[in-house]
């Protein structure tokens, strides 16, 4: 009981922490001219966006701190969050992201142009806040990767190939990839009014349900990170739903991506994030597709633009359709996921 009323309260203070703040902070956005340049290569119909403030992914940044700081107080008084060391090592992870969208978004808007940080630059960073994830996690026991533990494959379960030291370096390698990729994914979906924001909102549901009706003990700690996810984006989709009166910018998309592939590490079971991030993933698959087609054909393209959403702007769809397919998309993996994880069983 006591954990249910934590979880709502961590949701609802959230989300109205983060529409408080966005209420403040869009002026102030406007008043030192951090407006979104858009790309001439986008959508045309794109230009009249240009100059909507960006990195309003502070607001829920700011809130979803604030609210964790006083769940983790409160929960540890109530016996509910016996241990944050978990809590604490996701949202470090999702801040070191958020710094550097910041620190990309702020170089953007002293350059006057749409590229901050340079690509090396970026992923350079990305790389190390991953590595130093994992090293953490890893050594302390809070993810995957000791000899001992097993990995959790869904629809297969936990297969115990930590064991040999091959496969151990394999799965490092591999893990820096899925923490790497999966945040410029979420970067790559952050391409259209509210798109991210609720394709992120949906990944937080899926998260909820894990935790709390699949592998329910010790996943305290991902069940209010899960309310704080959906409460940070739901609060954002006040402002962010079209026509867009804020972008949350790199600084949070990238901090959300960080959030949801930690999350999926923090409940040791890293590659339930193919199911639940499925839209991220066929965002960049689309990218990947596109630039290879176009090298090999000398010039043709596979899709009209990409990534896969600018394709189906250009098919006549509206931000509105696109947002809702996608995110319908990704609550039929997120329950094709659980399913994986034995959510009937």
């Amino acid at each position: 009981m006591a954990k249910g009323i934590l979880y709502g309260a961590v949701l609802l203070l959230t989300f109205v922490l983060t529409v408080i703040i966005l209420r403040f902070l869009i002026p102030y956005l406007k008043s030192k001219k951090m407006g979104q340049k858009i790309l001439d290569i986008g959508p045309r119909w794109h230009k009249n966006k240009e100059g909507t403030p960006a990195m309003g992914g502070l607001a829920f940044i700011i809130a979803s701190f604030a609210v964790l700081a006083a769940a983790v107080t409160v929960g540890a008084a109530l016996g509910v969050l016996k241990n944050v060391a978990g809590l604490a090592l996701v949202y470090g992870y999702a801040l070191l992201n958020g710094l550097i969208g910041t620190v990309d978004d702020r170089t953007k808007f002293k350059k006057g142009q749409n590229q901050g940080l340079t690509a090396v630059q970026k992923y350079a960073l990305q790389f190390l806040a991953a590595a130093v994830f994992l090293f953490v996690g890893v050594f302390t026991g809070l993810i995957p990767g000791r000899a001992a533990d097993a990995l959790y494959i869904p629809f297969f379960g936990a297969v115990p190939w930590m064991s040999s030291a091959v496969f151990r370096v394999f799965y490092y390698v591999f893990s820096l990839l899925l923490l790497t990729g999966i945040v410029n994914a979420v970067n790559l979906t952050d391409g259209i009014d509210g798109l991210s924001s609720s394709v992120t909102l949906t990944v937080g549901v899926g998260f909820t349900v894990l935790c709390a009706f699949v592998a329910p003990s010790g996943n305290e700690e991902g069940l209010i990170l899960s309310a704080a996810l959906i409460g940070s984006c739901g609060g954002f989709l006040v402002y962010n739903f079209h026509p867009a009166k804020v972008f949350m910018g790199d600084t949070g998309s990238l901090f959300l991506g960080g959030y949801v592939i930690g999350l999926a590490f923090l409940v040791k079971n890293p590659l339930i994030v193919i199911f639940f991030g499925i839209v991220y993933i066929l965002e960049t698959l689309s990218v990947i597709l596109q630039v290879g087609y176009f090298k090999l054909t000398h010039g043709k393209r596979l899709f009209k633009m990409s990534p896969i959403h600018h394709h189906f702007e250009k098919c006549g769809w509206s931000e509105v359709r696109i947002v809702s397919v996608f995110s319908a998309v990704a609550l039929l993996f997120c329950f094709v996921g659980l399913i994986g994880c034995g959510l009937f069983s």
